[in-house]
């Protein structure tokens, strides 16, 4: 099994030493995880910056990489928080280090944060969904240095929609550039730990990418405590193969390696 979302203290706001994740990994019989840091330039909230050191990050990674290299195979990926005006500085940044795996997510719009409710003010949640999935279609069109989306339906965990527009038209505009560009999407159980009904992103949209011809997709758990990896993937495996995926990507170098999902075990 592979857990492709998880942070340790180089993130801002994780404080768990990556030795403490990869130990509950093996304990728990995982063969492979991806680490994926938060770099959020130009976050909207003054009291936390989601920067890191990117060579001690890369250092850090590789002696773990040796030090667990019997027990479990540890990837170096990236979570990019991506917004239109600084597509840019990630280009810059993928020129410069060199990553196994990168999430492409969005955690803010309108150049305002999601967690704290402030890009929903003064607006309807039908006008904030629609912002919101612009803004990721502008970026998919106009920055390519990523493997997969994450958590494309992010908005929701935040503000429930108070209207029946699904806005599958917006994200299957959103999934032909993805599946074009041969990039995937995660799916994210996190969604699971805040509430949701299930993971991110929900089961129609899951259907609606089938629909469009994808394939690449990968799990994760988006674990900031060791407690939390690989939570409820049994039960999202089992939604992916009802779907008719057939199998679950793992990268290196930013390649997607396939492994047939009936080979899973939890």
């Amino acid at each position: 099994m592979f857990d492709y979302h998880m942070h340790s203290d180089f993130s801002a706001d994780c404080s768990t030493p990556m030795e403490e994740t990869i130990e509950q990994a093996i304990k728990q019989g995982l063969h492979e995880i991806c680490f994926t840091e938060h770099l959020d330039y130009e976050y909207p909230d003054a009291s936390i910056t989601f920067e890191f050191d990117l060579k001690a990050y890369d250092k850090k990674i590789k002696e773990m990489q040796l030090k667990y290299k019997d027990a479990i195979l540890i990837k170096k990926g990236i979570e990019v928080g991506v917004q239109p005006h600084i597509l840019d500085r990630y280009e810059a940044i993928m020129k410069e280090h060199s990553f196994d795996f990168v999430i492409c997510s969005m955690h803010t719009a309108d150049k305002k944060e999601l967690h704290y409710g402030s890009f929903f003010e003064n607006r309807s949640a039908e006008d904030a969904y629609r912002l919101y999935y612009e803004e990721l279609l502008y970026c998919v069109k106009n920055y390519k240095q990523y493997s997969i989306l994450g958590h494309l339906d992010l908005v929701k965990r935040y503000k429930k929609l108070d209207s029946d527009n699904n806005f599958h038209e917006l994200i299957r505009e959103i999934f032909k550039v993805v599946i074009d560009d041969g990039k995937g999407i995660e799916v994210n159980t996190s969604g699971f730990r805040y509430g949701l009904e299930g993971a991110m992103p929900s089961a129609d949209i899951l259907k609606l990418y089938k629909e469009c011809g994808g394939e690449i997709i990968t799990l994760g758990s988006d674990s900031h405590v060791p407690s939390t990896l690989g939570f409820h993937f049994p039960e999202t495996i089992e939604l992916l193969k009802n779907i008719g995926f057939k199998y679950i990507a793992t990268f290196a170098n930013q390649e997607p390696q396939f492994h047939s999902i009936d080979s899973l075990k939890c």
